[in-house]
C-alpha cells in the first residue's frame, strides 16, 4: 500500500515523506527527550523547532549524497542541530548522550514510512535512506560538538595568554610587562596587542619589558622582543628592556643577536628608573 505521492509506480522517497508527512514526523519528534529537554518552554515550542528541522531535512534528502555531511544542504541543518547541542552540552549531557538522542529520531520516522508505504520495495528504498540520513546527522552533531569543544579550548587558551601577560602601570605613563615563562608566536602577539591598548589608554610615554622570568633568549625570542619594542616606538613610545642577565646577555653576544638601539637594563628597578629620569622626574636613593 502506497499512500504518499502521486505516482503510485514510481519508489516514493524519504524525501516526500518528510515533506507529505512532516506535521506527523514533528508531532513524534517534539516528543522526544532531544527536542523536550532543549524546548522547556511549553510543546508549541518543541513541535515548531522539529517541523523546521523536518523542512530543512526534507531539502537535504532531496540529494544523492545523504551520507556525506558536507552536502549541500547540511549547512541549513547545522543551527538547528548547533543550537541543540549547545543547549543539552550547557545542562551537561555528554556526546555520547547526544548522539544517542539524536538517533532516536530515526524509530518514529521508520515507523511512519511503514505504516504509510505498507510493505515493499518503497518502504525498503526510504527506510534505508533514512537510517542512512539520520547517521549522517549523528556525524554533524558529533563534528559541531568538536568545533564547539575546540572552540571552548581556544577561548580559554586566550584567556590565559592575556592573565599571563598583564600590563602594570608603574608610575604616570609609565608602564611595565613582566614576561615569564616561554615566549611563542601567540604569546607575543598577545603581549604587543595588550600593551600597545594600554600604551593608548594610560597615553603612556615609557614601556618596559621585563624578561627577568623569561628562561631563555634564543635568536627567535629576541625577534619578538625587537617587534614589540618597534612596535611601541611607532605608537610614540620610548621602550626599554630589563631583565638582561649576564647569562642572557652571553647567550645574545654568542648568537651575534643586534638588538639595535633598543635600550636595555639589568633589572625592572633600573629601567624604571631610567624611565623616570627620561620622564624627567628626580630619583633619590634606590629605586
Amino acid at each position: 500500500m502506497t499512500t504518499v505521492g502521486s505516482d503510485e509506480s514510481a519508489p516514493v522517497t524519504v524525501a516526500e515523506v518528510l515533506e507529505t508527512r512532516g506535521e506527523l514526523v514533528a508531532q513524534q519528534w517534539a516528543e522526544l527527550p532531544l527536542f523536550r529537554t532543549v524546548y522547556t518552554s511549553g510543546r508549541d515550542a518543541s513541535v515548531g523547532a522539529a517541523q523546521r528541522l523536518v523542512g530543512v531535512l526534507a531539502e537535504v534528502a532531496r540529494n544523492d549524497r545523504l551520507d556525506d555531511s558536507s552536502a549541500p544542504g547540511f549547512d541549513r541543518v547545522r543551527p538547528h542541530l548547533g543550537q541543540m547541542v549547545a543547549a543539552r552540552s550547557h545542562a551537561g549531557a555528554s556526546l555520547g548522550q547526544i548522539t544517542g538522542e539524536v538517533s532516536e529520531l530515526k524509530t518514529p520516522l521508520l515507523s511512519i514510512i511503514r505504516r504509510e508505504l505498507g510493505d515493499g520495495d518503497s518502504d525498503a528504498a526510504a527506510s534505508m535512506a533514512a537510517v542512512e540520513l539520520m547517521g549522517t546527522l549523528r556525524v554533524v552533531v558529533m563534528e559541531i560538538a568538536l568545533s564547539e569543544g575546540a572552540e571552548v579550548i581556544d577561548r580559554q587558551r586566550q584567556q590565559l595568554l592575556e592573565l599571563s601577560t598583564p600590563v602594570i602601570k608603574l608610575w604616570d605613563r609609565v608602564v611595565a610587562v613582566p614576561l615569564i615563562g616561554t615566549l611563542d608566536s601567540a604569546r607575543t602577539q598577545v603581549v604587543m596587542e595588550t600593551l600597545l591598548q594600554t600604551i593608548v589608554d594610560q597615553d603612556a610615554a615609557m614601556a618596559i619589558l621585563d624578561i627577568t622570568g623569561v628562561p631563555m633568549v634564543d635568536t627567535v625570542v629576541a625577534q619578538y622582543l625587537l617587534k614589540t619594542a618597534m612596535a611601541v616606538r611607532l605608537m610614540g613610545s620610548e621602550c626599554v628592556i630589563s631583565g638582561i642577565r649576564p647569562q642572557i646577555a652571553q647567550t645574545i653576544v654568542q648568537l651575534g643577536i643586534d638588538l639595535g638601539d633598543i635600550t636595555t637594563r639589568a633589572t625592572l628597578a633600573d629601567a624604571l628608573a631610567w624611565a623616570l629620569e627620561k620622564s624627567g622626574v628626580t630619583v633619590v636613593g634606590e629605586v
